[in-house]
């Protein structure tokens, strides 16, 4: 992983636990996905990468993998309140979960806080980090869906 992507955690890592609210109001934490593959997608509604990305993460990993109880995707959107999260989520059209992160507190537990967003974590069932991408990248994109299905393919 390039230094410039600015994460404080690698591959291999334990992902740390956090509790974030969701878009429709319910808590989540990390610790209640384990045995899942966890995608986190940190985003924000004023970053044009993470709009252009978006959608190639509805079609081409939500809506394939949202009905699959060992995987679960969440956008983990950079301190903004819950009415900007929800019509960036309406403008969007996505329909994944997104998380609020108050002060980028969640962002901070894995990159270095005054890096972008723009930027998914692939979380395998055991809770260590399996993969990580910076911007979007059509071919570090298609890897990731590769290591996911991989991941969900595993025992």
């Amino acid at each position: 992983m390039p230094e410039e992507y600015g994460y404080i955690l690698q591959v291999g890592d334990k992902a740390p636990d956090f509790t974030v609210t969701l878009d429709d109001g319910k808590e989540i934490s990390l610790s209640d996905l384990k045995g899942k593959v966890v995608m986190l997608q940190f985003t924000a509604s004023w970053c044009p990468v993470c709009r252009r990305e978006m959608p190639h993460i509805e079609s081409q990993i939500w809506n394939k993998l949202k009905d699959n109880s060992d995987f679960f995707l969440m956008g983990v959107d950079r301190d903004e309140p819950m009415k900007v999260v929800q019509k960036f989520k309406k403008d969007m059209k996505v329909t994944y979960p997104i998380a609020l992160d108050p002060n980028a507190d969640v962002f901070g537990l894995f990159s270095i806080k005054k890096s972008g967003v723009t930027r998914n974590v692939v979380i395998d069932k055991d809770g260590r980090i399996a993969f990580m991408t910076r911007l979007y990248k059509k071919e570090e994109f298609d890897n990731m869906i590769k290591v996911i299905d991989y991941l969900l393919c595993r025992d």
